[in-house]
């Protein structure tokens, strides 16, 4: 009771705004994905490799956040890398994807 008490405040902030809910669920189940990617990051074989890994799931997850089809963003990504110019690779982020993807 002590312990609620002393944080009554935040506890009961819910119900004072009607937008907020009374858990987190949503936010931790959005950000899961990535804590089991920093520990499986642990057992990447070296650190070059782990930093790879973690820049993949990087873009992966950006794909996600701008509703992009990973498969196809890494497909294009492998098609155009070759022929495009060093000042323009930010054209492949995913967030910048559906702006410049060729049509």
């Amino acid at each position: 009771i002590a312990y609620a008490y002393t944080r009554w405040a935040g506890l009961s902030a819910y119900v004072l705004h009607g937008q907020m809910e009374i858990d987190n669920n949503l936010v931790e189940n959005a950000v899961r994905p990535l804590a089991i990617g920093r520990k499986n990051y642990l057992f990447a074989g070296s650190h070059n490799a782990a930093e790879m890994t973690a820049a993949m799931y990087s873009f992966m997850a950006s794909c996600k956040k701008n509703n992009i089809n990973e498969f196809e963003w890494l497909k294009g990504v492998f098609e155009r890398i070759q022929s495009i110019n060093h000042k323009s690779l930010y054209q492949l982020l995913p967030s910048n994807w559906k702006e410049y993807r060729p049509t």
